[in-house]
């Protein structure tokens, strides 16, 4: 069950990351092969690669796991195109086989996930209006 948009259980403790603008907040649930991460406000390269980060710190984690990226809150995206070219090539941890689903609610949202599968050439990937419905296409 998610609560706040993200799933919390004693497995899977919610994890936060202060960057000098956004806070995201991150669940690994090991068990579910699952990451969830809602970012917030706004959202700069240094915050990607503190997620990042932390996600290939973290004992359990595997590049295969499937994501769900929550960009619903996000109100400014501060990434240049060469930022985006970087994040894809270097700093995102999961496999490009991985299950990636996106949630946006704004046409910037949507734009920065559809530049994020063309750059990384994902094949599991999609892009949500809720929370919910990427639950279901990531269980499907």
């Amino acid at each position: 069950m998610f609560q706040e948009n993200i799933p919390r259980s004693s497995a899977a403790p919610r994890r936060e990351i202060h960057g000098a603008h956004a806070v995201l907040h991150y669940v690994l649930d090991a068990e579910k092969g699952l990451v969830v991460v809602k970012f917030r406000k706004k959202v700069t390269v240094k915050d990607i690669e503190r997620y990042a980060a932390a996600l290939r710190e973290h004992p359990q984690f595997k590049p295969e796991f499937s994501e769900i990226a929550d960009l619903s809150e996000v109100e400014q995206l501060d990434l240049q195109a060469d930022e985006f070219i970087r994040l894809a090539d270097e700093i995102d941890p999961f496999s490009p086989h991985a299950r990636r689903a996106f949630v946006v609610r704004t046409a910037v949202q949507s734009h920065a996930a559809r530049m994020h599968k063309i750059l990384r050439v994902q094949r599991d990937f999609s892009i949500f209006r809720s929370v919910e419905e990427a639950e279901r296409w990531i269980a499907s």
